[in-house]
């Protein structure tokens, strides 16, 4: 049985890796190979991503990948994408390709308020609560203005405050609800100081009020909320139907249509919606990761918006109207192109150089494009010759990779399956036939 291991976290790198290995794997020397592969050579480089999180023992890759010739309000894009799984760049290009001729992507942005909460209780009256919160309003303002000083000099700062009472969801449940703007930033920390200073601030006040009878307000927490629904962007494409020119499978005609049912269908049928709305978060987060931006947080945003009416639905639409085909995605983005890792992880840096250090309005229009690219690329796959043939094609490699081929043999599988369909089965019997001739 395997002891708790007290003091980890002040261990040395070389310790933390000898005690887990010794611990929790099999092959010692293996593991630790493998663990100092991927530490960088460059000791300062190294050390920078050491401190990005705790009892760090080594950095996990993943692909660095580019997507070109996204037209996006008329300015052309390569967009960065870090994602370990096959065939999203290559299906983001594909649908960048087909649009870039057909006038390219057009975005807007809808809003950019984010939310932030203190959560109390109180067991009063709620008119002698709402009476005190009216009298302390501006004092909870002026609190924390050496917090928002610096904000509202760039143009953001706190947009709102109110009492909303939550009671009949939760016995004696209050909370201040409080809007922000945080411009380029995507400004956590910003709003969580916001909200710490407010809940300090009530609590001091109700101590000394002669509003409250019960003058205990419990401070339960204060945190932001990854629910934003009016921090929203919208993406578009559209083209009259003769110009969709899908290939000799189907008529432009029928290509519009079975698009519409596509997307009805993800709209009606829950099971459907999720692996619907996952394929768009394929484009999403690659560009999320590549920006150092928090892909937990904006997935978790997303799947909410997507069941704000009742029932859990696709995040793109599409139509045909007057012989024009339209598709479309509103999705919200709590996005920052300053602060984090924007300004620390090199790689980030560069992702942001390449997308011409875009604002956070930019940004959010370069990743609901991304989303609605990859959308419309897998909705494509998916109503003319079925994913897994294009998809499978990408994974090729890795199939390859795993059976160990060599550089030749690699070449003459993939040679074999440009004109053969690629399954996991076929694959290795062809590795097979070829080793043994």
């Amino acid at each position: 049985m395997i002891s708790p291991k007290k003091g980890f976290s002040k261990l040395s790198k070389e310790e933390k890796i000898d005690w887990l290995v010794a611990h929790y794997t099999n092959n010692s020397s293996a593991t630790k190979k493998v663990l100092k592969n991927y530490w960088n050579t460059d000791t300062e480089l190294q050390k920078l991503h050491d401190e990005f999180i705790e009892n760090t023992i080594t950095n996990y890759y993943l692909p660095f990948g580019i997507a070109p010739n996204f037209l996006i309000n008329n300015r052309l894009y390569a967009i960065p994408m870090a994602i370990e799984e096959s065939s999203v760049v290559a299906a983001a290009s594909k649908a960048a390709k087909f649009w870039l001729d057909r006038g390219g992507f057009k975005t807007t942005v809808l809003g950019t308020e984010k939310v932030g909460q203190v959560h109390f209780m109180y067991k009063g009256p709620e008119d002698e609560l709402r009476l005190f919160f009216n009298s302390i309003k501006n004092k909870l303002l002026a609190d924390v203005l050496p917090i928002t000083k610096s904000m509202e000099k760039r143009g953001g700062g706190i947009t709102s405050v109110e009492l909303r009472a939550k009671t009949k969801d939760l016995n004696n449940y209050y909370q201040l609800h409080c809007t922000f703007e945080t411009m380029d930033a995507m400004g956590a920390n910003f709003i969580n100081s916001c909200l710490e200073q407010f809940a300090k601030t009530l609590k001091d006040e109700a101590h000394n009020s002669s509003i409250l009878f019960d003058k205990e307000i419990e401070v339960v927490m204060s945190i932001l909320s990854n629910h934003v629904p009016n921090c929203l962007v919208k993406a578009e494409v559209s083209c009259p139907i003769e110009e969709l020119n899908p290939g000799d499978s189907i008529s432009p005609t029928e290509f519009a249509k079975k698009m519409v049912r596509a997307v009805d269908i993800a709209k009606v049928e829950p099971y459907r919606a999720v692996t619907h709305n996952k394929g768009i978060m394929n484009g999403v987060d690659a560009v999320v990761l590549a920006t150092g931006n928090d892909f937990r947080a904006i997935e978790a945003g997303v799947h909410a918006y997507a069941c704000k009416d009742g029932k859990y639905t696709s995040l793109t639409h599409a139509e045909i109207e007057n012989g024009i085909f339209k598709f479309w995605i509103e999705i919200p983005l709590a996005l920052g192109t300053v602060g984090g890792l924007t300004s620390l992880h090199p790689m980030v840096k560069v992702a942001l150089e390449v997308l011409q250090k875009p604002s956070s309005k930019e940004l959010m229009e370069i990743v609901a494009v991304a989303g609605l690219a990859q959308n419309f690329a897998a909705l494509r796959s998916l109503i003319t010759t079925g994913i897994q043939k294009g998809h499978m094609k990408m994974h090729l490699m890795n199939i390859i990779n795993q059976l160990g081929a060599t550089e030749e043999e690699k070449k003459t599988l993939v040679e074999y399956f440009k004109k053969n369909t690629v399954t996991h089965t076929a694959v290795h019997e062809a590795y097979k036939r070829f080793r043994n001739r």
